[in-house]
């Protein structure tokens, strides 16, 4: 079992979790964050830190597609282990339906 993270992050890219993680195993893209599924312990720690509630277990259903990003985009975007400040307008982009079709983005984070 590892934790992932799904769509909701998508623009909003809270980084709460960043800071409570003792492994450093997640990873930053443009306009969301990643988990390594490798690197991560499975403590949970993350999961009740995210505000948006964007991370889960992957053997929870329909979290397949999530682990296949969550690991792909792992091993191209940079690790980041501090958190910065979340976008101005995250609070717009909450529950906001499709966000992956719509918005994601391949580039590394900054």
């Amino acid at each position: 079992m590892t934790y992932v993270v799904d769509e909701k992050c998508i623009k909003c890219k809270h980084m709460d979790c960043v800071e409570v993680c003792p492994v450093d195993c997640f990873y930053e893209g443009e306009n969301m964050l990643v988990i390594h599924p490798d690197e991560c312990i499975d403590c949970g720690v993350c999961e009740p830190e995210c505000p948006i509630d964007a991370i889960y277990s992957d053997t929870e259903d329909g979290m397949e597609k999530w682990a296949e990003i969550n690991r792909k985009y792992s091993e191209i975007w940079p690790n980041i282990s501090e958190k910065k400040p979340a976008p101005s307008d995250a609070k717009e982009w909450e529950n906001i339906p499709d966000k992956f079709n719509k918005f994601f983005s391949e580039k590394p984070g900054s």
